[in-house]
């Protein structure tokens, strides 16, 4: 394998487009039920981070997280474009 080039390397390990990807839902009531139960947790955080801020420089400090961790969220993506 040390001999091939970076094109045959790749093509060699590459995924088969057959090959079944992601994972299978048996059954989407559950993951519907996971989901309004993740959302009611989120709104019960986000009101409770909205009481507790006490100033403006900690919401600024807020918004920077928020704002590098949707950044981290873009570059790490799988599906973005190269």
């Amino acid at each position: 394998m040390s001999n091939m080039t970076v094109n045959q390397r790749n093509q060699y390990e590459r995924a088969t487009l057959s090959a079944p990807t992601g994972v299978g839902v048996r059954n989407p009531r559950r993951l519907i039920i996971l989901n309004v139960v993740l959302v009611l947790i989120a709104a019960a955080l986000v009101a409770g981070t909205i009481v507790t801020i006490d100033g403006w420089a900690q919401a600024v400090v807020l918004a920077m997280i928020v704002v590098t961790t949707v950044g981290a969220m873009i570059a790490l993506s799988p599906n973005r474009r190269a």
